[in-house]
């Protein structure tokens, strides 16, 4: 029992997060400081990088959105950047916000139709090999047209859905067994082992999902913000720049889809987890028991969903508006006629979105920094000074690794714009600055697929509620996407010395 309030205000400060995590923010928040003021701020800026890194690895420890909101609030009170400079950040990614608030609370209202399309799917796929190739390539059709934040969102709903029907059939008190909200062990060992399987399946075919929003995004000029960036810069339409970034994106799908049937084929890097045969039997029988009792309202509702889905689809691939708005219709469209108008159960929609929501406007806090410090400089002036091929394997390399730490909009913000200057100063041809701009779409797409900050995507399944309770962690998900970071970003490196002429 704490009694002093100094006891209670050090109790309090990130809750319940472990001692060593406390005392490890308190270090850095007293460092910065120190080392702004001593070694300057370019230092400073690349240790609170490294510290912002540290609270994303730890998040199942405590929710980034605390821990790296104080940094990013002692790094605007020390001036290594600015307020201004912030909600300069944000307003230049406020579609991406949008998108965050509406589309996947709109997913949400779109959940029982998922859920049933997808039961169906896993009651007729029975080989684990072909279940992920499916998400994979799923992953990558629908990015390549839509979102991936909003494919990954589609992709979270599902697991979630599926995880809650398993969990609350052997939380049944006739069973004779408990299991909690957070995803504790049942006590029979039976249902330990399929629990521990079944997590490892969800990891897997989620961790498969998001790589193929990598693999498909790159290739379309509406696949990544990125794109839509060079694309515009570019003077590009939808074909030429998918024929311009062909001869990098193709041979990459191909890499990846070799290498999800190998992880899952020889049970690599925590790949293989199978779907438990009596996990398979509970969600079929309770989509079974579902579907006889489902009532006239709730089949029309379905019908209004499946007609939502379809409107979704035509209004993302056609780009009639900004993706948050579009999901803010779909809110609007699938409550009116589902039913769902009171207060309390439209809010439950936004809750999955919000706190990621914050925790990317903190992010954007970081870039200010690193725009405002200038930290990327060095490296943009040493890929600049080579030329020809070489120049476009560094520039990929460089984009490639800014990528894993940053956000891969504003490495390629920063990328296209200094090549643009090297254009008009004479020092590269039009020829290269057309092959530097699929370098640079490649390279902040492709190789940034190593960590979860690399890709907003990733980050949103890190951060989400599914990842504890399918145990993905940062650290797994590193090691998860590892074979993908190596075998895609070699095969681009190649692609590019090779077939970028």
């Amino acid at each position: 029992m704490v009694k002093t309030v100094g006891g209670a205000l050090s109790s309090n400060f990130l809750g319940a997060a472990p001692a060593w995590y406390k005392a490890s923010i308190m270090a850095f928040l007293i460092l910065n400081p120190m080392l702004l003021y001593t070694l300057g701020p370019y230092v400073a800026g690349w240790a609170l990088i490294g510290e912002f890194i540290f609270t994303l690895a730890l998040a199942l420890k405590c929710y980034p959105l605390t821990a790296g909101g104080l940094l990013a609030v002692q790094a605007v009170i020390l001036g290594m950047t600015s307020p201004q400079a912030v909600y300069d950040e944000v307003a230049h990614n406020l579609p991406v916000l949008l998108l965050l608030i509406f589309m996947v609370a709109g997913i949400h209202f779109m959940k029982d139709l998922l859920r049933l399309v997808f039961t169906r799917l896993f009651a007729r796929v029975q080989s684990k090999m072909l279940l992920s190739l499916l998400f994979l390539l799923l992953g990558a059709v629908l990015s390549a047209f839509l979102d991936a934040l909003t494919v990954t969102a589609v992709m979270i709903t599902v697991a979630y859905g599926f995880y809650d029907l398993y969990h609350r059939q052997v939380s049944d008190k006739k069973t004779g067994n408990s299991q909690d909200s957070e995803g504790t062990a049942p006590a029979n060992a039976a249902l330990v082992e399929d629990l521990r399987q079944f997590r490892g399946f969800l990891r897997n075919i989620m961790m498969h999902g998001a790589v193929g929003t990598a693999l498909g995004g790159v290739t379309t000029l509406v696949g990544e913000p990125q794109n839509l960036l060079i694309g515009h810069e570019m003077h590009w339409d939808f074909v030429t720049f998918f024929v311009k970034v062909a001869p990098v994106s193709l041979p990459v799908l191909a890499v990846g889809i070799l290498t999800c049937l190998a992880v899952e084929r020889w049970r690599l890097f925590g790949y293989g987890h199978p779907l438990p045969e009596s996990v398979r039997a509970i969600l079929v029988a309770r989509a079974r028991e579902a579907a006889g009792m489902r009532t006239a309202r709730e089949k029309a509702a379905l019908v209004v969903m499946a007609m939502a889905a379809v409107l979704l689809v035509l209004s993302l691939a056609l780009h009639l508006a900004e993706v948050g708005l579009v999901g803010l219709a779909i809110i609007i469209l699938t409550a009116s006629f589902t039913g769902v108008v009171e207060e309390n159960r439209i809010a439950h929609a936004f809750e999955e979105a919000m706190p990621f929501t914050a925790l990317l406007t903190v992010f954007f806090a970081v870039v200010a920094v690193i725009h405002d410090q200038h930290l990327f400089t060095p490296v943009i002036k040493t890929v600049l000074a080579f030329s020809g091929q070489a120049q476009l394997v560094a520039y990929y390399i460089a984009n490639g690794l800014l990528s894993m730490i940053s956000d891969n909009v504003f490495v390629a913000t920063v990328y296209i714009t200094e090549t643009q200057k090297a254009l008009a100063a004479g020092a590269i041809s039009r020829e290269q600055f057309d092959l530097l701009a699929v370098a640079i779409n490649t390279g902040t797409n492709i190789p940034s697929v190593a960590t979860p900050n690399g890709q907003a995507a990733f980050l949103f399944l890190l951060t989400s509620g599914l990842a504890p309770l399918i145990r993905l962690s940062y650290g797994r998900m590193v090691m998860l996407a590892l074979p993908y970071t190596v075998t895609m970003s070699l095969s681009g490196l190649a692609a590019v010395w090779f077939f970028l002429h």
